[in-house]
Formats: C-alpha cells, sequence, structure tokens
C-alpha cells in the first residue's frame, strides 16, 4: 500500500476518477461528498473506495498522508477547516494527478469551451482501437470503456481539460498542470462566469496551456476561430494542425448525409477516410476531426481512427438515447450553453425528418444563473418544434422574456411534475424529446419515460 489520500468531493466525475485512479496505483483511498449516490458511488464502492457522507472534521481522523481537495470545496466547510488547522497534507486533483500519474507519459488534452469530454472520449477510444492501450481521465463516462478513468497499460494518457478553477488555494485553471504533448483546443467563448470576468481572462488561462506545449507537441484547433486564433497570437511555440467541416484546413471533412452521420475527412498527402457512425450533428463531427488529428501525432493512420470512430458509442448525457415508448424518443443531454444546446438541436433536426423535436431546458450553470447568456437562448432553440423552459427555484431572473421572444412556441414551467404532465399530453408517436440540462433536472428523465409508459396502457 502507497499510503492513505482522502479525497473531498470524491463524487465529482473529476474527482472520483483521480479516486480510481490513485486505487489502481495502489493507494488506500476514504472520501467524503455531501451527495454520496449513483452511478459514481456505485464505481466508488465497487473499486474498494470507503465512501462517506457530508464533510464531517472525523473523517480525517485518524489523519491520512494527504488530503486531495476538490474545486467544490471552499472556506468555512468543516472538513477543510479542520484539514488547515491540523496542518494535514493536502493538494488538489489536478496536482495529484501531475505528479502521480502524468510524469513521463505523453498527455494528449482535449480543451475548449464545448465538446471536451466527447473528444477526449474519441480520442481514448481511437487509442484502444488502435493497440495503444491508452489511460485516461475523462469528465464523464465513455460507453466503450464503462468508466471514467484507468491508468492504461503505456505511456499514452488522455485527458479532458478543463479551464475551470483548480482549488479553493489555486485558482489556476486545471489544465495548466497537465503539460500536454498533444493539445486539442476545440472552441472559445466565454463561460463560467463565476470565476472569469470576461473571454479575455478565459484566453489568459488558454495562453498559459499554450506556453506549456512543447515545440515537438503538436495543437490541434479549427481553422477560424477568432477567439483561439487572438490566443496564439499572444504566443505560439508549437506546430498547428488546423480543422474544418466543408472548408480548407490541414484536416477538412466533408459531410457524406446533411445530420453528419456519415463524413469523410481528407488530411494532405493521405487518402481520405470515410466514417459512418450513428452519431449527428456538425459538432461532433467537428470533435471527430480534431480527435482524428490528435491521433494521428502518436501515428494512427486517419483510416484507422476512421474505423474506431464508427464503432464509437458514445458517452452518456451527450445525446443519449434513453428509450422510445409508443414512438416517442427521449434523450438526456448535458448541454447548458446557448451554442451547445443550438449545436445539439441543430444535428437532431436533421436526423429527425418529418417528426417533432420536443426541447426541455433547465438553464442551471453558475453563468445561466447569473443571466450571462439570456439574450442568446431563445435563438438557440430555431430547430425545436416545441421548448419547455424549466424556471430554477434559485434563478434570480425569469425566463418569460425568453419563451415570449423565441421563435418557436414556448413555455415557462416551475415544476418538474406540471412539465412531464404537459409534455406527455403534447407528444406524439414520431416526436423527438430532448432534455438537456448539466445536473439531475429533478429526475425528471425516469418521471416522464414512467408517465409516457402509463399513458398508452
Amino acid at each position: 500500500m502507497k499510503g492513505h489520500i482522502h479525497i473531498l468531493g470524491v463524487c465529482g466525475t473529476f474527482m472520483g476518477g483521480i479516486a480510481l485512479l490513485a486505487r489502481e496505483l495502489g493507494f488506500k483511498v476514504t472520501g467524503s461528498d455531501a451527495n454520496v449516490y449513483p452511478p459514481m458511488s456505485t464505481q466508488l464502492t465497487s473499486a474498494g473506495i470507503e465512501l462517506m457522507e457530508g464533510y464531517a472534521p472525523e473523517h480525517l481522523q485518524p489523519a491520512p498522508d494527504c488530503v486531495v481537495v476538490g474545486n467544490a470545496m471552499s472556506r468555512g466547510n468543516p472538513a477543510v477547516e479542520y484539514m488547515l488547522n491540523a496542518g494535514l497534507a493536502y493538494t488538489s486533483g489536478p496536482q495529484w494527478l501531475a505528479e502521480h500519474v502524468l510524469t513521463g507519459k505523453w498527455v494528449l488534452a482535449a480543451s475548449g469551451t464545448h465538446g471536451k469530454t466527447t473528444t477526449s472520449s474519441m480520442l481514448a477510444w481511437i487509442l484502444e482501437y488502435a493497440g495503444m492501450a491508452p489511460g485516461f481521465l475523462i469528465g464523464g463516462v465513455p460507453a466503450d470503456f464503462g468508466l471514467s478513468a484507468r491508468l492504461g497499460e503505456t505511456d499514452f494518457f488522455v485527458v479532458e481539460a478543463d479551464e475551470y478553477d483548480t482549488a479553493f488555494f489555486d485558482k489556476r485553471s486545471k489544465f495548466l498542470h497537465y503539460r500536454p504533448r498533444t493539445l486539442v483546443i476545440n472552441n472559445l467563448e466565454f463561460d463560467h462566469a463565476d470565476i472569469f470576468p470576461d473571454l479575455a481572462a478565459i484566453q489568459r488561462q488558454f495562453h498559459h496551456l499554450v506556453r506549456t506545449v512543447p515545440a515537438e507537441g503538436l495543437i490541434v484547433c479549427p481553422e477560424s476561430v477568432p477567439a483561439i486564433n487572438e490566443t496564439l497570437d499572444q504566443g505560439c511555440w508549437t506546430p498547428c494542425a488546423t480543422t474544418g467541416i466543408d472548408a480548407p484546413a490541414d484536416w477538412s471533412a466533408r459531410l457524406l448525409q446533411p445530420d453528419g452521420s456519415a463524413f469523410e475527412v481528407t488530411l494532405a498527402g493521405e487518402a481520405p477516410a470515410t466514417v459512418h457512425w450513428h452519431h449527428c450533428g456538425g459538432h461532433n463531427v467537428a470533435n471527430a476531426v480534431a480527435a482524428m488529428a490528435a491521433a494521428r501525432h502518436v501515428g494512427v493512420l486517419p483510416q484507422v481512427a476512421a474505423e474506431a470512430l464508427s464503432i464509437f458509442r458514445g458517452v452518456k448525457r451527450r445525446l443519449e438515447l434513453l428509450g422510445t415508448v409508443h414512438g416517442v424518443s427521449v434523450y438526456d443531454d448535458f448541454a447548458h450553453h446557448p451554442t451547445a444546446i443550438a449545436a445539439t438541436l441543430q444535428g437532431l433536426r436533421a436526423r429527425a425528418g418529418k417528426g417533432r423535436l420536443l426541447a426541455l431546458i433547465e438553464p442551471r450553470s453558475n453563468t445561466m444563473r447569473q443571466g450571462q447568456h439570456r439574450d442568446r437562448l431563445a435563438a438557440s432553440c430555431e430547430n425545436a418544434d416545441r421548448v419547455y423552459w424549466f424556471q430554477p427555484p434559485n434563478m434570480d431572473w425569469s425566463l418569460e422574456d425568453v419563451a415570449a421572444t423565441s421563435p418557436v412556441p414556448a413555455s415557462v414551467i416551475r415544476d418538474i411534475d406540471d412539465l412531464v404532465e404537459a409534455v406527455r399530453h403534447e407528444v406524439d408517436a414520431g416526436d423527438q424529446v430532448v432534455i438537456m440540462s448539466n445536473g439531475g433536472f429533478g429526475g425528471i428523465h425516469g418521471k416522464l419515460l414512467q408517465a409516457l409508459e402509463m399513458a398508452g396502457d
């Protein structure tokens, strides 16, 4: 046994991944969280990790060798205050990962405002398919692996590189700890209004990240995104490979189907590679091309990457089909930013054909609750046929204006059960319903499926 670490905030996807990696390395791992429930709790307990509800100081007695502090922890938390008063050794999750896992590895990092989880999942799967047995830590659960983190059997390690801050004692972005050799920057927009005052502050963190990529490394980014170009113009010492869809770029994708379910990727000097898969949307095609370019940097040919993507099963909560009941298909999607909402609906619209598309949206993120994107929300849903906005009780502005300016019929509902009833009465066979939130959305997923089952009995 290498020692005992205790993780504060262990049931978050990232910190849960840290716990799995530590256990695999031979550490004794315990953890505390305010919300200990499946599926993460099941994944952790089955790995031999003891979980404790809440943040009682007693959880840190006897003292572990190190406390790993999640970025949701703040001063005033009883466990944090005890840790500091007792003089316990502590570190952040990203710092622990850098020191115990990433040292000596070829790190492939997927960053950007949107698509990090999907792109890192695609990249890990491509390397796995190519026989490279990578390690990974991803902020979601790739269906092809069934877990969010593993050490792997080689020196290749794929990490989802998040720009959110590291810990209460380290306000740098998480990704500054990872030192990638291969870096994907998918896109760059303003988000995380709770910690960043403006886009320039986010660009500053991304430029710090760019500074860490070696001259023999590679940065993969879209051809013409002003916010990314401005960041790279501050100084870049690494070759860049550009990506594009139906546009000139080093890696260019040509849609063979309007919904993105088939596309051809061309890299100068190499034969085109074709992907036929069950995913949809231009955003997923863009993620796929970036993953292919990153994989090529470690030797995976485009044709092999295309074969891997053709059987890629996706990621939980990324347009995940939960079930089809009496002809009504219900999807779960993590989208919580106007750009992501629009991209998801655009892809599903292209696939839906003549069937109606209904969107149920909970604006739950800190940025949304502060009203930062309120002027863009209505237009983000133009590809839906009907929108139901859920007004969270802790949001200090009203969604009524969003519904009033909507280009499609829209309603604001404040009760989950009322929302389920409204949708149950609205849908017909052939309709597609997508539930969008970065949280649990009051368990509406199961409630809606159950209500649809009962409606058909």
